[in-house]
């Protein structure tokens, strides 16, 4: 009688073998040291440019320190999803957490949004009724703040693999934007007086982020919603499976990314004989890899109808 055989256990149903796709279900060489240093310098002066902001009582100083204050949101979300990412597949997530990144990233573009939002309003209100400005304070406290912005930028920028870097790096220009706009600010005020400069160029700064939010925000999207990766063809991908000596018709096919990245394939191929169905297999598999980058793929073979 045959012995039974183990309860397999989610690590082992979670390896790889030979012939397997080498994905990983994260980016392994993402830097958290990145993210890190990033929102270390970012804290370390988002405080100090609030209390400036208030106290000089600019719109393009408040909408850069509400930006900064955002910031430090954002990276400390991407630092958080890069180490929920990192965690292995589990019985309850087989696909692991991959999809944390694009999650952050998501909700990154929702929170500017709103930032953005709230900067129009505001704007808008001191259009009708201008306030008084402190120019001088204004210009000192933004020349800093676009010092550490392009730091930071600097930082992010290194690390453009990650979808959620590139979130964070998103509000870090915004940030950086707002920092030359409050320079601006500050010195009109500074040397002529006219107040409406202040509200104007924080509109102009709103608008030049929100391009970049809803760019972040459709690509995080889709990502979530499991589209076809930008780069792959969906429809040249039918054709070639049809194309492949042995294979008869395609259907029930899907193409998505595993992780930002990593895209994988399941379909069902029907194949005129099921014994050459592991050539067919080989075949399918490197022209998919060759042509398409695809090297996660699950197929289903079907004989013929």
């Amino acid at each position: 009688m045959p012995s039974k055989q183990p309860t397999p256990s989610s690590s082992h149903l979670h390896a790889h073998h030979a012939g397997d796709a080498k994905h990983a279900h994260y980016f392994e060489e993402r830097s958290r040291t990145a993210l890190m240093l990033a929102l270390l310098l970012t804290l370390s002066f988002a405080a100090i440019e609030v209390m400036a902001g208030f106290v000089s009582n600019s719109l393009a100083l408040i909408s850069d320190a509400g930006h900064m204050v955002t910031d430090a949101a954002a990276l400390g979300l991407a630092l958080l999803a890069q180490l929920i990412a990192k965690r292995p597949p589990s019985a309850r997530h087989s696909f692991g957490f991959g999809r944390a990144e694009a999650l952050a990233a998501f909700v990154n573009g929702l929170v500017m949004l709103a930032v953005v939002a709230w900067i129009v309003m505001e704007a808008l209100r001191r259009f009708a009724t201008p306030q008084p400005v402190q120019g001088t304070m204004v210009f000192v406290v933004a020349a800093i703040g676009l010092a550490i912005n392009l730091v930071v930028a600097w930082v992010l920028s290194r690390d453009q693999a990650s979808m959620n870097t590139r979130a964070a790096l998103v509000h870090v220009m915004g940030d950086l934007l707002g920092s030359v706009a409050a320079i601006i600010a500050g010195t009109v005020i500074a040397l002529t007086g006219w107040m409406q400069i202040d509200p104007l160029l924080s509109l102009l700064v709103s608008v030049l982020i929100l391009k970049s939010t809803v760019a972040i925000l459709r690509e995080s999207y889709h990502f979530l919603m499991e589209g076809v990766p930008h780069q792959i063809d969906y429809l040249k991908v039918g054709e070639d499976l049809a194309q492949v000596e042995g294979v008869l018709s395609v259907h029930d096919l899907h193409v998505w990314d595993m992780s930002p990245g990593h895209p994988a394939l399941i379909g069902h191929l029907e194949i005129g004989d099921l014994d050459e169905w592991p050539q067919v297999l080989r075949a399918v598999k490197a022209m998919l890899l060759s042509r398409h980058g695809i090297d996660h793929v699950t197929l289903q073979p079907e004989a013929q109808h």
